[in-house]
């Protein structure tokens, strides 16, 4: 698959851009694992070391300080380990065993940043991904930025959401439409969370009049969807036959197209919404103020840092 995505995927025409403390972070997010003990299992430390979190961290917010860049990199690296959880450890294949799972971290964004009224009891119940979840909404509380806490949990709800959804579809054996599929994997892929980490890295957050504005919320639904779409087209070949939610699985499931021809289909849709990203772009840079031009960048080093990251990875061998 790393032989296929490059020669078949238009590369973004953007910079290659990463943050200098690119190697403090893999530190910091690495002892910040193992302090809150999503790595006690030798065998998930050793898959976090290959996801390399703190690398697309860094591409991602090139330019913001470390302090903000590492709540991002700590971020992906706990999506990394309950992504691991459901899609290597078969949590995600039964709605029953995820629902609970689920339900505590809902419960930790429904108070977000605060400390829990629970008792000690609870308290030591509490898994190693929900305590990590908790130090991250605190530590975003901290920075006194209540928009961008509320689009946060807001998002992790509807990608905790999402992963319920995909564990019905693999216990039923079900490969969803490729309408289905889009709308669900933006949310499934936790973008939308890493961008809302990434604009509070970046100094100047638009208005919320501006984030409405339909062209500014079309690009960034794009800009999520070519994350997400990256992804599918780097991993293919690990997940092929094993896991329903890949772009080339559903487009295959769908059309009756051999994989060569699905994997050609995937990728030209990922050019054509890069074309379409561009084009968004140049309208909403047009009158666009410097928060709004800022967070069109961001949304660029994403594209790009996806890109080069999934090339570099190591995570989808």
């Amino acid at each position: 698959m790393r032989a296929f995505a490059p020669t078949s995927v238009v590369a973004p025409p953007f910079r290659p851009r990463a943050s200098p403390y690119w190697s403090t972070l893999a530190r910091a997010s690495a002892g910040w694992a193992d302090r809150h003990g999503l790595t006690a299992d030798p065998q998930h430390a050793a898959r976090l070391r290959r996801a390399n979190a703190a690398e697309l961290a860094a591409r991602a917010a090139p330019d913001a300080d470390i302090d903000r860049v590492q709540l991002l990199s700590d971020l992906i690296t706990w999506l990394f380990a309950l992504d691991d959880r459901c899609d290597e450890d078969g949590l995600g294949t039964d709605p029953g065993r995820v629902a609970p799972v689920i339900s505590q971290l809902m419960r930790t964004l429904d108070g977000p940043g605060a400390t829990p009224q629970t008792d000690p009891g609870e308290v030591a119940e509490r898994s190693p991904l929900t305590l990590t979840l908790a130090d991250l909404c605190r530590r975003i509380r901290r920075l006194g930025r209540p928009g961008v806490l509320l689009r946060f949990t807001a998002s992790l709800h509807q990608y905790l959401f999402a992963l319920l959804w995909e564990a019905g579809n693999r216990q039923q054996g079900r490969v969803p439409a490729v309408a289905e599929y889009i709308q669900m994997r933006r949310h499934a892929g936790a973008v939308l969370p890493s961008f809302a980490l990434t604009d509070l890295a970046e100094s100047g957050l638009p208005h919320s009049r501006h984030r409405v504005d339909p062209r500014l919320a079309r690009l960034n639904t794009v800009a999520a969807d070519l994350v997400c779409w990256c992804n599918d087209l780097f991993s293919y070949g690990k997940e092929h036959g094993q896991d329903p939610h890949n772009l080339v699985t559903v487009i295959a499931h769908e059309t009756g197209h051999c994989p060569a021809a699905a994997l050609a289909a995937a990728a030209e849709r990922f050019n054509n919404g890069l074309a379409l990203f561009l084009r968004l772009q140049a309208e909403v840079l047009t009158d666009a103020p410097p928060p709004v031009a800022r967070l069109v960048a961001t949304r660029r080093n994403w594209i790009r840092g996806t890109y080069d990251w999934s090339v570099n990875s190591s995570r989808y061998q």
